[in-house]
Formats: structure tokens, C-alpha cells, sequence
């Protein structure tokens, strides 16, 4: 089999809809790999699917993902320009919250994904996601504050169910949504930039 990290994206979605590498596997409906275009501008990264999901076997079609749309439309932009993906690949029991082994087991495939869809702006929704890039902090602290890592800028945000179970976040969330384009505009000057650096001249080794 093809290196995880040599795949296409259709390959990997091929290899993640009948992956076994963890106990989720023997009990859900449909694995959900993720959709969206290569080489979107933004990339969403959620922590795992729920019951639609997992019915469907698309990530973010519940009625947390009917208001992420609701949030992108409000921008000018729809679920059809972004790639839309999530820590876990499959619903756990009772959408309890994932465990280690569950997010090592899927840590190379959203590697790749990352890789693949080389994103300006990386958003992360609820927890999980946004310890990949922000460890032990709190989401209530720093939600809309970009970070680069690497040429991608990286956005903690609330996840959009948590605005639906507690109404206060939501006027929260509608604000960080509203500074994407922004973000994603300073994010593709960033890329261009560096881009057009000439690459560091190499040492001369002298020989005396």
C-alpha cells in the first residue's frame, strides 16, 4: 500500500473509510474523511462527526454544520469553497469526547490532509483541534487570535454547536467569522511573500 504520506487525497478518503486502526472502527455507520476542494483557502478542523455524520459519512451536516454554513454565507462564501475535516475519522460511542489513542491512531491522516490542501488559514472548532496548535489553553481566552505556524495562520474558535447549546457564544462566533476574509487575505500576501524570497545562498567552505 502507498505511504500514507505519498497519497493522493482520494486515496487517503479511500483508505480512511475502511481504516481499523482503533476500537471506533467496529462501531460506527460510515467513517467521514472530510470534502472539500485541493487547495482550498480555508481548512476547518472539527473534532469528530455525530450522528448525521456518521450517517452520512460527511463531516459537519447536523445542525452545527447548517450554522456553519449560515456563518460562511455571512462572508460571502460557501461550504462548497472550504475543505471541512475533523481530528477523528469516526463517531465515538455516545459523542463522548475522543481518547489519545483514537487521536494518534488518526493524527497522520489530517497530517496529510493538511499537506494536501495547503491552506492560508486553518480554523479550529472545540477543543481537540485547537490543542494540535494550542496546548493547554483555553478557547474562552483566545478564540479569534490567529497564530502562524509555519505559512499558514492558524484560528482558535468555538465550535458552532457550543453557540447553539449556549446562545451567549453566538454573537462571539459571528465576530470571529466576520474577520476571515481579513485574515485570509493577510494570509495569502504572507504566502506570496515568502514565496518570492530568493532561498539563502549557501556557505563557501573554505579549504584552509
Amino acid at each position: 500500500m502507498t505511504p500514507i504520506h505519498e497519497m493522493t487525497l482520494e486515496q487517503l478518503e479511500t483508505v480512511i473509510r475502511s481504516c481499523t486502526l482503533c476500537p471506533l472502527h467496529s462501531g460506527r455507520t460510515q467513517a467521514v474523511p472530510g470534502e472539500g476542494p485541493l487547495h482550498a483557502d480555508i481548512m476547518f478542523i472539527g473534532e469528530g462527526p455525530g450522528f448525521h455524520e456518521d450517517r452520512q459519512g460527511r463531516p459537519f451536516v447536523g445542525a452545527a454544520g447548517q450554522f456553519l454554513e449560515e456563518l460562511l454565507a455571512g462572508i460571502g462564501m460557501t461550504r462548497q469553497q472550504v475543505y471541512i475535516a475533523n481530528v477523528i475519522k469516526c463517531r465515538p460511542p455516545g459523542n463522548r469526547d475522543p481518547l489519545p489513542e483514537e487521536l494518534a491512531a488518526c493524527a497522520p491522516y489530517l497530517d496529510r490532509q493538511i499537506e494536501l490542501i495547503r491552506p492560508k488559514v486553518i480554523i479550529t472548532l472545540g477543543r481537540y483541534s485547537m490543542y494540535r496548535y494550542f496546548p493547554d489553553q483555553s478557547i474562552t481566552k483566545i478564540h479569534g487570535q490567529p497564530k502562524r505556524v509555519g505559512d499558514v495562520l492558524v484560528v482558535p474558535m468555538f465550535h458552532p454547536a457550543a453557540a447553539l447549546h449556549q446562545p451567549k457564544w453566538r454573537p462571539i462566533v459571528e465576530a470571529d467569522f466576520k474577520k476571515l476574509p481579513q485574515l485570509i487575505a493577510e494570509a495569502g500576501r504572507y504566502q506570496a511573500e515568502q514565496a518570492q524570497e530568493p532561498p539563502p545562498k549557501a556557505q563557501q567552505l573554505s579549504l584552509f
